[in-house]
């Protein structure tokens, strides 16, 4: 949002420059980012957290610069001439959880014109444009105090009384931007005693605006519950300068001053006179809120011994009260709500700056995280394999979350919107999201990899489980002068996963094809450790690519982490090569396509034969003299002792007692 500071200069008499004064309300959190200059008149850019809605108003700014410069503050004072008559005007709070506190003024005989330079330029310098003087005072209290108002045509209303109330079901309500929005039993709204006029804290009604024949005005101020006007604002695609406000909690103590502002601004630029006293309705009361303040916790916490008349002057200057350890939370300041809130209010107006360098006490040791090594090493690994590390929402959709996931999803029970409505069950969905966004923007050689939590339901309880997901699409070697570009496959990521398990312990490992239903049957592995199933490997299904516009072959490798951490990181080990010659085996066997090579692997090594140093596939043919649902299948096997010359007899034996277990496979030895 904009903030003017010589608007802040109304309130508070700082010295400061321009640029000293940006540097030292962002020092102190309230962050200016960046300073243009605009028509000769300096505007800060600021960037302000969402807590901070006190903030979001030029006298909010200005007392932060009271605290930080130590400097009185100006109180914003309406001068307002004696009111004639009463005000003869009803306001019934029929919801008083919604709306506790509605004020509301009359002004009768005004003219609504175009406003005075002065107002006009301050709101055009914030992005606001000029409508008329009558809603440029309102708009102009908003920035300037902070806290939304509304004026009504008073002669539009029926009945003579405002209702606050729910909508009626079905009910509707044409609102200023022209659009007629139907309303349910949720929505809280302003009402006359015939119908709806406008969406509470959201945006007034259509048939009651400010026009050029309003003579007469009825001020609203109120205060509306956050969460209603959240589901509002949000249900409806609505977003306002007041919703804004409201959603993140307004001042309820404010509702009278702020009416009685706008009021001032009205008379003073579109004359009238003020009918009756203010009328303001409270349904209920919220107490002011107070915390203890142990100077010990100050000390403890900053590490300095701030001076009690230090810790005084900060909370006073804030608007905060203070009675000995008990300090009075203002109105405004929704976000502080315990003793570590304040102790920070301390420290951000005394100045981060301000501090001493120190070292913390410290009297344990540094305790490292039972699995730290091997997630580093896997992070290791998979950055040599040339993938870059990418994080992701822990949110889903709901048919992302059933889709990847297995069981239940876990709703959220405040999204931030429908496709974010849930607990993540796979990391699969974010790093679709993260290729598809990569590809759309022009880059095709991608490869990612995240490790984070999944939430999963067991029994009646969700729990959290490390997954580790990577990915890759487009080529997996580059076309230079010197060779042709090689596209990402299949056995690129089995690789990967395969050079992934061989850091870690294991008695066996294979593939086979059990995968989800979201892989390419045929093109996709489940990885089995020690008889486990570890994770998944493969190419993403072409029916789930076309519905997420993925344009090129994904490759996906899932693993379960904490399944994979059950084993031990393997530990770097010598061995000296032999001084003897190595004997090389090959066996030509035709097989039935049933038969897969982890079998075959897995019946040679059952041999037990120690001076195999290894047994590897060396090539398959299909086709021609092989019958159909065959294939022919040459496979290698190299012997050597690291203490003696092998014999002929040994080699041969050892061969032998290969061709018969592959024989008991089914496999025909071929001549």
């Amino acid at each position: 949002m904009r903030i003017l500071p010589n608007w802040i200069r109304d309130f508070v008499d700082t010295k400061a420059n321009d640029h000293d004064l940006a540097e030292s309300l962002t020092h102190a959190g309230i962050a200016v980012e960046s300073i243009v200059e605009e028509h000769g008149h300096t505007i800060y850019e600021m960037d302000l957290t969402t807590n901070r809605v006190d903030a979001m108003n030029h006298y909010g700014v200005a007392r932060e610069a009271s605290a930080i410069f130590d400097i009185e503050l100006k109180p914003v004072t309406p001068k307002l001439p004696k009111a004639e008559g009463t005000a003869k005007f009803a306001i019934e709070l029929e919801d008083a959880q919604g709306c506790p506190r509605y004020t509301a003024r009359i002004v009768r005989g005004v003219k609504v014109a175009s406003s005075p330079k002065n107002i006009a330029q301050r709101l055009e310098l914030l992005g606001s444009r000029a409508i008329n003087n009558i809603a440029d005072a309102s708009n102009y209290a908003l920035f300037e105090i902070g806290h939304p108002t509304h004026a009504f045509d008073l002669d539009t209303l029926e009945g003579g009384k405002i209702v606050v109330r729910r909508a009626r079901e079905g009910e509707t309500l044409k609102t200023l931007d022209g659009e007629t929005r139907k309303l349910t039993s949720q929505d809280l709204v302003i009402a006359d005693a015939v119908k709806a006029v406008a969406l509470a804290g959201v945006m007034g009604g259509f048939d009651t605006m400010i026009t050029e024949k309003t003579t007469n005005v009825l001020i609203e101020s109120a205060w509306f519950d956050p969460a209603s006007i959240r589901h509002t604002a949000k249900r409806l695609g609505m977003h306002t300068d007041a919703s804004h406000r409201y959603e993140r909690g307004a001042d309820i103590a404010i509702t009278a001053l702020a009416c009685d502002r706008v009021a001032e601004l009205i008379l003073e630029t579109a004359g009238g006179k003020l009918e009756g006293e203010k009328i303001d309705a409270i349904a209920r009361k919220i107490e002011p809120r107070t915390v203890q303040l142990r100077r010990s916790e100050v000390k403890r916490h900053l590490g300095l011994d701030l001076p009690e008349q230090e810790i005084e002057r900060i909370l006073r200057r804030l608007g905060f009260g203070v009675d000995g350890e008990t300090v009075t939370i203002p109105s405004w300041r929704l976000d502080v709500e315990r003793e570590i809130d304040v102790i920070e209010e301390l420290a951000r107006i005394h100045g981060y700056n301000n501090f001493p360098n120190t070292l913390p006490s410290f009297a344990g040791g540094v305790i490292e995280l039972p699995d730290e090594q091997k997630r580093a090493r896997v992070r290791e690994i998979l950055l040599a394999l040339g993938y870059n590390e990418a994080i992701s929402l822990t949110f889903a959709s709901k048919e992302d979350a059933a889709q990847f996931g297995g069981g239940e999803p876990l709703a959220i029970a405040n999204p931030l919107n429908e496709e974010q409505g849930y607990l993540r069950t796979s990391l699969l969905p974010g790093m679709l999201g993260m290729i598809a966004y990569n590809l759309n923007r022009g880059n095709t050689d991608v490869r990612l990899f995240e490790s984070g939590d999944v939430f999963e339901k067991t029994g009646e309880r969700f729990e959290e489980r490390r997954r580790l997901c990577f990915a890759a699409t487009g080529n997996s070697i580059e076309a230079s002068v010197h060779t042709k570009a090689k596209a990402t496959d299949f056995f690129d990521l089995k690789g990967d996963v395969e050079d992934l398990l061989a850091a870690f312990t294991k008695r066996t490992v294979y593939f086979d094809t059990l995968v989800p239903e979201y892989y390419h049957p045929g093109r996709a592995a489940r990885i089995v450790l020690d008889g486990a199933t570890v994770g998944y490997v493969g190419q993403l299904h072409p029916s789930v690519a076309d519905v997420r516009k993925l344009k090129q072959d994904v490759y996906l490798a899932e693993i379960l982490q904490e399944r994979l951490f059950q084993h031990d990181l393997k530990a770097p080990r010598f061995t000296a090569i032999s001084r003897y010659p190595a004997v090389e085996r090959d066996f030509s066997f035709v097989f039935d396509d049933a038969v897969t090579f982890d079998r075959v692997r897995e019946a040679v090594e059952a041999l037990g034969i120690t001076e195999m140093t290894s047994f590897q596939a060396v090539e398959i043919f299909r086709g021609g003299s092989v019958p159909a649902g065959k294939y022919s299948f040459l496979v290698r096997a190299a012997f050597q002792s690291a203490e003696r010359t092998l014999r002929d007899e040994e080699v041969a034996n050892w061969s032998g007692q290969i061709i018969k277990a592959l024989e008991i496979l089914g496999g025909a030895l071929r001549g």
